[in-house]
């Protein structure tokens, strides 16, 4: 444990990563690597949380910009997020990884309810503690619940897991000339309105002093990789990096 960097890490990961090239529902190969690259994370010696999106089985903001009520999309897009935590944890405690999963929505019969208290516990007994249903309240995303949550047991760095290696001064896909940042200040995020997480996820990991990693988890091994402290990515912080 000593050697290192980290000792408690919130690994943030969407719904559409879980997608694959499918793009919707779960891809079985996917999710297989993701849990194996989480149980290595976890057989370190870190204390390993995981933040879910729902996004590949619905996604709460599309279904209000259909005319669905936005409260009620968001609550589906919750209950997405319970679905992806559920095989999560499956797929993990098949390879005999202790798993907890911890939910923001009341739902006694499938998961534990978040309490913050208890979370630290099954984090400090070697358990993967797997987050799901967001802040379990509409209008706020994933990205704020890996925020909030982050604070809460206190992470000492967030992973945002992506399909992107880090983040750049245009969309890369739309620009080829784009530059991507090996490191940048929430500030200069929040100025520029880059989408690294909403603003409201980037201010409470200002405020808080979290740094968080934003890196391509496509490929096999770079959650591992990442949690190792190998320069990865694109690294928010407070303050530049000398």
């Amino acid at each position: 444990m000593s050697s290192l960097k980290y000792s408690t890490v919130l690994i943030k990961v969407s719904g559409e990563m879980l997608a694959g090239d499918r793009g919707i529902g779960i891809d079985t190969a996917v999710l297989e690597r993701f849990a194996a690259e989480i149980h290595e994370v976890q057989e370190l010696g870190v204390r390993t949380a995981v933040v879910l999106g729902g996004g590949n089985i619905f996604r709460g903001v599309s279904g209000a910009s259909r005319g669905m009520d936005r409260s009620q999309a968001d609550t589906m897009g919750m209950l997405a997020t319970v679905m992806n935590g559920l095989a999560l944890q499956d797929a993990l405690e098949r390879r005999g990884c202790h798993t907890r999963v911890m939910t923001a929505v009341k739902m006694d019969s499938v998961a534990e309810p978040y309490i913050r208290r208890r979370a630290v516990r099954h984090l400090e007994k070697g358990r993967v503690v797997v987050l799901v249903a967001g802040t379990g309240n509409p209008y706020f995303s994933t990205d704020t619940a890996a925020a909030l949550r982050g604070a809460e047991i206190g992470a000492d760095i967030i992973f945002k897991a992506t399909k992107v290696d880090g983040v750049y001064d245009a969309d890369p896909v739309k620009h080829p000339e784009a530059r991507r940042y090996e490191h940048i200040t929430y500030m200069e995020v929040l100025q520029q309105g880059l989408k690294v997480m909403d603003a409201t996820a980037i201010s409470l990991c200002m405020d808080n002093d979290i740094p968080i990693v934003v890196f391509d988890a496509s490929e096999a091994g770079r959650i591992a990789r990442a949690v190792k402290g190998e320069p990865i990515g694109t690294v928010v912080s407070n303050h530049p990096v000398a």
